[in-house]
């Protein structure tokens, strides 16, 4: 396959230690945790993403509706890390997503960041022509000029539809995964059609004291980490990639520190009690949601 990589993809790093990174269904490595940016725009985005590779993360998360895609690339570059190293995803707007507009949007993409390619391209919401927009995507990924092709916020019956009815299964399925909303089934039928689950907001943007949660304090004393640490650490044992956001120094290299304990499977278990059954920023099926996302426009 002809690609803007040569005649092979970049080569993975197989130095690093395999338990922080996951292989996606087309053999990629992909990063288990990664920095999110949403909100962050100018130089604290840029200053984020230099002390987040410092501190080892390899992943970073941005999307066309975040305008801040220009900031994410002049923080890889003033990081000083080759691009090769670095596992970078961004997302197709509601705006944009039908065959006709989706390969616009992502060269769109590809100029804001100043790179040649993304790793992992994501289809934002479940709204619009997801259909068309898909079949584009194929095209991208077939040609080289993608590494990964995914999908955002899809519940398990569109995920499933999807891949019944495209030539490409979704390497990626990126959606809302934290204790309050665990989405075991959702993350096992992930994991029957070989599609990667990934966590946006895995600390629930701090909603319910989660920080402060008794039973997330009290697995943390034992190792010695943080609610926040475990929280991370309990998706990674569940195969669940993450990508916590954050653009505090210290809590960047906080979060990338969880590589040095194991959960118990009590711990797993009393984490799975705090499962409270429902989605807590958007109701993706709602009239309402489908109205605001589909009248707002980014260019």
């Amino acid at each position: 396959m002809k690609n803007i990589f040569g005649n092979h993809l970049p080569k993975e790093d197989h130095k690093a230690e395999t338990k922080e990174f996951t292989i996606l269904s087309n053999g990629i490595q992909m990063p288990m945790i990664g920095l999110g940016v949403m909100h962050m725009h100018g130089n604290e985005c840029v200053r984020a993403i230099c002390e987040a590779v410092d501190a080892g993360y390899r992943m970073i998360d941005t999307a066309a509706i975040y305008g801040n895609e220009a900031a994410v690339g002049k923080g890889i570059r003033d990081s000083g890390i080759d691009r090769e190293k670095l596992f970078i995803t961004t997302k197709l707007w509601v705006q944009d997503a039908d065959e006709r507009h989706a390969k616009a949007a992502y060269e769109q993409s590809l100029r804001n960041l100043g790179l040649e390619y993304v790793d992992l391209f994501l289809i934002h919401q479940p709204l619009g022509d997801i259909y068309g927009a898909w079949r584009a995507m194929e095209k991208l990924y077939e040609e080289g000029k993608v590494r990964a092709i995914g999908v955002s916020n899809l519940n398990s019956g569109r995920l499933v539809d999807l891949s019944m009815h495209n030539r490409i299964t979704p390497h990626v399925n990126q959606v809302e995964i934290h204790p309050f909303y665990s989405q075991e089934k959702a993350v096992q039928e992930m994991k029957n059609l070989g599609v990667q689950p990934e966590g946006w907001a895995p600390f629930a943007e701090g909603r319910n004291n989660i920080f402060r949660d008794k039973v997330l304090a009290d697995i943390g004393q034992k190792y010695g980490k943080t609610p926040a640490q475990v929280i991370l650490r309990w998706n990674i044992e569940r195969g669940v990639a993450v990508v916590p956001k954050s653009s505090k120094p210290s809590r960047i290299r906080e979060n990338y520190d969880v590589w040095d304990f194991r959960l118990t499977k009590d711990d797993m278990t009393a984490i799975q009690k705090m499962e409270g059954g429902r989605e807590l920023f958007f109701e993706h099926d709602s009239p309402e949601l489908a109205r605001m996302f589909g009248n707002y426009r980014i260019h």
